[in-house]
């Protein structure tokens, strides 16, 4: 059961009472939320548990919903535009309430019928779920600290020259190049990917297909750098994230996998002063 109500998420509730609207759901903490007849079927009983999705009524008033939108608080979706006003506009996620996209959060002026990509987020002011369309302060430049062949999710954000743009685990950006789309994509898809590569700096390259070795990637970086360096560096496993970034362009995850491996292969040797190449 979810220990209390949480707006714009997925809630586990209890059935509590009966009431004309609908049924009252309870949460751990003993508060209720209610359940409306539209949603009600003759299936559920006091006592059952029952999964709803909580947002506001028309009179900002929570409501649970068994109808799931398209997007939660934190997720992205493509979502056309219902209606304009000259404060904001409303856009169909998928729920009878349309989402509100304030003026102040839109890139350019909307026009019903359009189609834009909406961030859910939460107006901290009203405990409103708003729509958001200037999302990039949501979005971190923080190096991520991914795996080579790490599986993802996948929000499909723009068609580019060079491939897709795809928001990652909605907190990052990517790029998925041409020659690694194998089907149809187009923006607002929700697919899952891989990461291919992590850039010194912090840019990620996906891919849609898992990757035979994730971890030879790794390796082979390490052993061109090493290679290039006269067979030997003056760090190993002690290296900091950010001298693995600057010399393998790796997270340091991927690089003290890969290390681990090449020393179990013979590859390599590692002590205090750092690792050579000993091996083919």
């Amino acid at each position: 059961m979810t220990q209390t109500l949480q707006i714009g998420r997925i809630n586990q509730l209890m059935i509590e009472r009966k009431s004309d609207p609908g049924l009252y759901l309870k949460a751990g903490d003993g508060e209720e939320v209610l359940l409306p007849n539209a949603y009600v079927s003759i299936t559920m009983e006091i006592g059952q548990m029952v999964e709803v999705f909580i947002y506001t009524d028309s009179e900002d008033r929570l409501v649970a919903s068994t109808r799931m939108p398209e997007a939660r608080l934190g997720e992205f979706a493509l979502m056309e535009v219902k209606d304009v006003t000259s404060f904001g506009a409303f856009c169909d996620w998928g729920l009878p309430k349309e989402l509100f996209v304030p003026v102040k959060f839109q890139k350019t002026p909307f026009k019903i019928g359009q189609k834009r990509v909406i961030r859910v987020s939460l107006d901290e002011q009203t405990n409103r779920l708003i729509g958001v369309e200037k999302f990039g302060k949501f979005l971190t430049a923080r190096r991520p600290d991914f795996a080579i062949g790490d599986a993802v999710a996948l929000f499909i954000l723009a068609s580019t020259p060079l491939g897709f743009k795809a928001i990652i685990n909605n907190r990052f950006t990517g790029m998925l190049f041409h020659n690694e789309v194998f089907e149809p994509l187009h923006v607002g898809q929700r697919t899952k990917g891989y990461v291919k590569e992590v850039r010194m700096d912090g840019k990620i390259t996906l891919s849609l297909r898992p990757l035979e070795d994730g971890d030879g990637f790794a390796k082979e970086k390490i052993l061109t750098v090493l290679r290039a360096n006269g067979y030997a560096l003056p760090f190993a496993y002690k290296a900091s994230p950010e001298e693995v970034y600057a010399h393998f362009g790796l997270s340091k995850k991927a690089y003290k996998r890969a290390l681990t491996q090449l020393q179990a292969e013979g590859v390599i040797s590692l002590n205090d002063e750092g690792m050579r190449f000993i091996g083919a």
